[in-house]
């Protein structure tokens, strides 16, 4: 059976789906949600996930959303090995945090302060801008003499957070000062398999994205 994945070009939690994936090697059939057609509140879609949300996996009848949960799952059930996703538990402890650090800290800041403006026009906030640069400043201290975000390898938390990095520059957010962080991405879109390739088409989309609202407010 087909593994399915609903999800909208250039959003970066389905990004993260996208590259966990491929890290994985295994074959994702991609289909695209239209969120402005409402296909995501359709009966069939909220059967799957109630949430109506994208990413949505369906696994021969296992639904998953989260991107988060959906990587470590596809590292689980079709990983040769578990380096992606550790089982030893202190290790796994290690990444987990780092995992709900990008979806509760870092990604969540971004959205807080740039999703506003973007797609509302709303005036920036100094105390989202401020927790912004918080959240940037912990991941800083964390890559601090590693080369990684959690242990000693490639991990499914330096996916998701090289993806919540990429999104910065896309806003003309200037990363100069977290000199740990920039020492890592350049590493790290190099070791990610396929970054490149997926990546080149979903930023796109996504800067795409953000530009096509920018005049519209």
């Amino acid at each position: 059976m087909p593994i399915d994945l609903y999800q909208l070009t250039g959003s970066p939690p389905c990004r993260a789906v996208l590259l966990t994936a491929a890290a994985v090697g295994v074959d994702l059939n991609v289909k695209n949600v239209d969120l402005n057609a409402g296909e995501h509140l359709k009966p069939e879609f909220i059967k799957m996930n109630p949430q109506h949300t994208v990413p949505t996996l369906d696994d021969d009848g296992l639904y998953l959303c989260e991107s988060r949960a959906i990587m470590t799952y596809l590292v689980n059930q079709y990983g040769k090995d578990d380096s992606l996703y550790p089982k030893d538990p202190k290790k796994r402890a290690l990444v987990d945090q780092r995992l709900c650090f990008d979806l509760g800290t870092l990604y969540q800041s971004f959205t807080d302060y740039y999703y506003p403006i973007i797609f509302t026009g709303l005036t920036p906030e100094q105390t989202k801008y401020d927790k912004l640069h918080e959240a940037l400043s912990y991941l800083d201290k964390f890559l601090e003499g590693e080369n990684y975000v959690a242990g000693k390898t490639l991990t499914v938390a330096d996916i998701t957070l090289a993806v919540s990095v990429s999104n910065f520059p896309l806003v003309d957010y200037d990363l100069s000062k977290y000199s740990n962080i920039l020492r890592w991405f350049i590493k790290i879109q190099a070791e990610i398999p396929k970054y490149s390739d997926l990546e080149s088409v979903g930023m796109k989309a996504f800067a795409d994205l953000i530009e096509h609202y920018k005049k519209k407010t």
